[in-house]
């Protein structure tokens, strides 16, 4: 298993700190379980989500390309 060092601002730090105590887990239990449900998320989701949002706003994107 590797180790990495992120850096936080201090209110992220406090809400953290907070959603940690409140779950009963460790900081880095926390960031742990929340980065391995992101990565484990199918990719079949992500694109339906990057769809939805380009159609949404695809008549923003022709307007900013004017």
């Amino acid at each position: 298993m590797a180790t990495i060092t992120i850096e936080l601002p201090s209110e992220g730090l406090q809400k953290l700190q907070e959603m940690a105590q409140k779950f009963g887990v460790s900081m880095e239990e926390l960031v742990r379980v929340s980065v391995e449900d992101m990565l484990t998320q199918p990719e079949e989701q992500f694109r339906n989500s990057a769809q939805y949002v380009l159609k949404k706003n695809a008549e923003l994107y022709k307007r900013l390309a004017a």
